[in-house]
């Protein structure tokens, strides 16, 4: 069954470290105080990031956000479609979005907890479908593929270099009780054939990517260790992994933000109780982690167009260039933003599920 769902639209102008839409000062890094310099029309407003002597700073790039509502949706994950559109999970069903903004709803009653998904070598879209993988083209025909190896499934599916799709499972409750399936790396052909990797070093991935050197890189937390680390599976299943932080009782927790930086690194989301943190693994194992005060609750990261990379952040959207530098954008529409990615207008495309919608932002100094 198709509806056909229709946008309300609102745009928001930003810029510089950090913006605020409505409000007093607001703190965004330890030395900068964030200023809004009120209301110029409609929803348009902008801001600049001052130091302590008074002087603007100039830092993150001059940016556009619009935001594409409807009632009834709770985006979750989402992707560049083949056809030119977004698609995103939403939960019982999938959603695609134009980049104008008119929204098509397809629901289905093999599709439960939809959250992961990606675009597949097939021209179709895959996605994690509760303890199944299932595959909507972009006429809206859904294939389910379930199998007794798919135990515990995660929220993390990507393209692999091999023409497959591989995803992650894992099980908090599970894996604190010593469940071995708990916790694994799977793949499955576009035909529908799932062979999955347990043991080793997987221990409890969270988001997986395609890398930069013909694997498969993923994130990966346990409670029950604790241990927090970023692992690589080659597509012939061999495992190599990278502790990142250990032996501090709930001092991590999980990450599904991974992906590949345009300086050829892989980029993740580090979150902590006590800080968090984006990180950065070059092919060699090298980790950089940049912690800063405005990274809060960061979930999901993509390489932008302007050659930064750009997160979803706790009622905000951040960038983070590849030297650290962090600007954050904030608005009254976006709350609790969940996936984000780059469409096929050169924008960046997220997730807005408690504030039922999807929203855009654009880069104009990046078309």
């Amino acid at each position: 069954m198709r509806r056909a769902l229709w946008m309300s639209l609102s745009v928001l102008l930003l810029a510089g470290v950090a913006v605020a839409s409505s409000g007093g000062a607001t703190q965004a890094e330890a030395r900068w105080v964030i200023t809004d310099l009120g209301t110029l029309g409609g929803r348009e407003s902008e801001a600049v990031a001052i130091n302590e002597r008074g002087q603007i700073q100039a830092s993150g790039p001059r940016v556009e956000i619009t935001s594409f509502s409807h009632r009834g949706i709770h985006p979750i994950g989402i992707t560049a479609g083949p056809d030119g559109a977004l698609w995103f999970t939403n939960g019982d069903s999938i959603g695609r979005v134009t980049t104008s903004g008119l929204f098509r709803i397809y629901e289905d009653a093999d599709i439960r907890d939809a959250t992961g998904i990606t675009t597949g070598p097939d021209g179709a879209l895959w996605f994690t479908n509760g303890d199944s993988i299932g595959r909507i083209t972009t006429r809206g025909k859904v294939t389910v593929y379930p199998s007794k190896s798919i135990r515990y499934l995660g929220d993390s599916i990507t393209a692999g270099p091999d023409g497959a799709l591989w995803f992650t499972m894992y099980d908090e409750e599970a894996m604190y009780n010593g469940d071995p399936r708990a916790s694994g790396i799977g793949r499955i052909t576009t035909s529908g054939k799932v062979t999955v990797y347990r043991g080793g070093a997987i221990d409890g991935p969270g988001g997986i990517t395609a890398g930069p050197d013909a694997a498969l890189w993923f994130t990966m937390f346990n409670y029950k260790r604790p241990y927090a680390g970023i692992g690589r599976i080659t597509t012939r299943g061999r495992v190599t992994s990278t502790e990142l932080s250990s032996g501090e009782a709930d001092g991590i927790g999980p990450s599904l933000g991974i992906t590949v930086g345009p300086d050829r690194a892989v980029w993740f989301i580090h979150p902590r109780l006590d800080f968090d943190s984006i990180g950065r693994i070059t092919t060699a194992g090298k980790v950089s982690i940049y912690r800063r005060r405005s990274i809060d609750s960061p979930n999901a990261i993509a390489a932008g167009p302007d050659g930064a990379l750009w997160f979803t952040n706790d009622n905000s959207i951040g960038r983070i260039t590849t030297r650290g530098v962090v600007s954050v954008y904030k608005d009254k529409s976006i709350r609790s933003p969940q996936g984000i990615v780059v469409g096929p207008d050169r924008a960046l495309w997220f997730t807005n599920p408690y504030g039922k919608s999807i929203g855009r932002l654009r880069i104009p100094s990046a078309r």
